[in-house]
């Protein structure tokens, strides 16, 4: 795990996720990976307590808290004054914007495909609805990217669109990174247009 994380870490990738949630097939367990300079650390989890959040964050180091469950706005409050969130949305063509303006204190969101399970469906969302989103908040598209999204995830002009949260279909195995679908992807992701 650790020797996958530092490959990882070694292309430049700005954040890692670490799973606390249980029923994943990511979740790291008893594991520690070790703190690498330079990389922000995301701790993931689904309805998780406060108390379970801030010992994860003393124990593994962690930037920021990614609150996947039906965390309210007082709860997000609440973890915010002792680590940064990232609240994830799970986006559908009906999805309510109006629901973010209540999260506008949020560090940043997360629009992932919306799905029966938090997450990990492999599986997109149509980009075309990021146009109603028009709140200041930065955020990260998630949900089913795969390693030949780079040229569509480019095309997408919104101003508050900071990055992405690539997984499954960049894995050799659950929580095994593929190296080199990485690396063809950051690449990609980041060429400036000629």
């Amino acid at each position: 795990e650790q020797k996958n994380h530092q490959e990882v870490s070694n292309l430049g990738v700005d954040m890692i996720g670490i799973n606390f949630y249980k029923p994943s097939k990511r979740f790291i367990g008893s594991s520690k990976l070790e703190p690498i300079d330079g990389q922000k650390r995301t701790g993931v989890f689904v309805k998780a307590s406060i108390e379970e959040i801030i010992k994860a964050k003393k124990i593994h180091s962690l930037d920021y808290a990614q609150l996947h469950g039906d965390e309210d706005p007082s709860f997000c409050n609440q973890i915010q004054e002792h680590i940064s969130i990232i609240k994830v949305f799970r986006i559908d063509e009906s999805f309510d914007w109006s629901l973010l303006n209540e999260f506008d204190f949020a560090d940043m969101f997360l629009f992932d495909t919306k799905t029966i399970e938090f997450g990990g469906s492999g599986k997109k969302f149509d980009w075309e609805v990021l146009n109603r989103y028009k709140l200041d908040v930065p955020f990260m598209l998630s949900g089913g990217i795969g390693p030949d999204d780079a040229k569509n995830i480019k095309s997408i002009e919104h101003p508050q669109l900071i990055g992405v949260d690539i997984n499954s279909k960049f894995e050799s195995a659950p929580a095994v990174k593929d190296i080199a679908l990485i690396e063809r992807f950051t690449k990609e992701i980041r060429k400036k247009a000629s």
